[in-house]
């Protein structure tokens, strides 16, 4: 599934940047965060998007898509979060204007929580039907577990509409964040139960659950694994019992924005890790274009 990487142009000795899409950014309003600002950012230099909030808190797209220029990002999937005890509530409203103003450059990931909505398949078709192209389950932030009984019509739901479901799959340092729930153990029995079902597991399993990340990514055909908020200097110390470029076949990046060091920082450590040209192409576009199906 590697992405197009394009030969020399014009009798150029140097080959074409390879495609980035960045999978998993954050691009949340002020107003709907709970944390402050400084706290969301974690150390990100919010110098390099000066100016992306209107008065009312609301993101600029035309800001942020100056940024991804900088950045070298053809691709970016927003994501929407209902979490209220821990970063707050970005519903997908937020980001209608970013699909408005530039429907080539973005898509967005909705977000359920059975503690927020319900029926959770009645909340998903409404985001659908707004432009969503995926679900994220935040079990961690939300405090639930991925095999909860309430989910399995979401589930169902999202095999028969080709819904990717995006889960946090991690731990968090957030406060309230309820790490018992970031264990893959709750997301065994559910992948098995619905092949036809594309799981991304975001964060490859972060704190100390790498190994089954790696291992269901490697066993069900339908599991992936998302690279974002993983320093890519150091992914082969997350995974050390795997062979690194098997597994790179089943990964996806996203920066997890607004991650540090910063989004082409991190395209540059994937570029790095001596993957070779297609694979590396897989990793930074390739894969999420399959299966987000872009």
């Amino acid at each position: 599934m590697a992405a197009d990487v394009g030969g020399d142009v014009g009798g150029s000795e140097h080959p074409m940047e390879p495609e980035v899409v960045d999978a998993h950014v954050h691009v949340a309003s002020l107003r709907g965060l709970r944390l402050r600002p400084e706290q969301w950012l974690a150390g990100f230099d919010a110098g390099k998007l000066e100016g992306l909030y209107d008065a009312a808190g609301n993101a600029r797209p035309e800001v942020f898509t100056e940024y991804l220029d900088r950045e070298g990002v053809r691709l970016a999937l927003l994501f929407c979060e209902h979490s209220p005890r821990v970063t707050g509530c970005q519903p997908i409203e937020d980001y209608v204007a970013f699909l408005e103003a530039e429907p080539d450059r973005y898509r967005v990931v909705g977000n359920v929580n059975p503690h927020v909505h319900y029926p959770v398949v009645t909340e998903l078709r409404r985001q659908r039907d707004l432009g969503a192209i995926a679900c994220k389950l935040h079990p961690v932030h939300g405090g639930f577990p991925l095999d909860l009984a309430e989910l399995y019509p979401l589930y169902a739901f999202c095999e028969e509409e080709g819904l990717p479901v995006v889960v946090h799959a991690g731990t968090s340092n957030f406060p309230g964040a309820q790490n018992r729930y970031a264990s893959l153990d709750h997301l065994v029995d559910v992948v098995s139960d619905f092949p036809g079902c594309r799981f991304v597991l975001a964060h490859g399993g972060r704190g100390w659950a790498h190994d089954q990340a790696a291992f269901l990514a490697l066993t069900y055909p339908n599991v992936w694994i998302d690279i974002a908020g993983l320093p890519p200097r150091r992914l082969s110390a997350y995974f050390p019992r795997h062979n690194l470029s098997r597994l790179a076949e089943r990964w996806i990046f996203g920066s997890d924005w607004p991650g540090v060091p910063g989004i082409a920082a991190n395209v540059e450590g994937v570029k790095a890790l001596g993957l070779g040209e297609e694979l590396t192409a897989a990793v930074l576009a390739g894969n999420a274009r399959a299966v987000f199906k872009l």
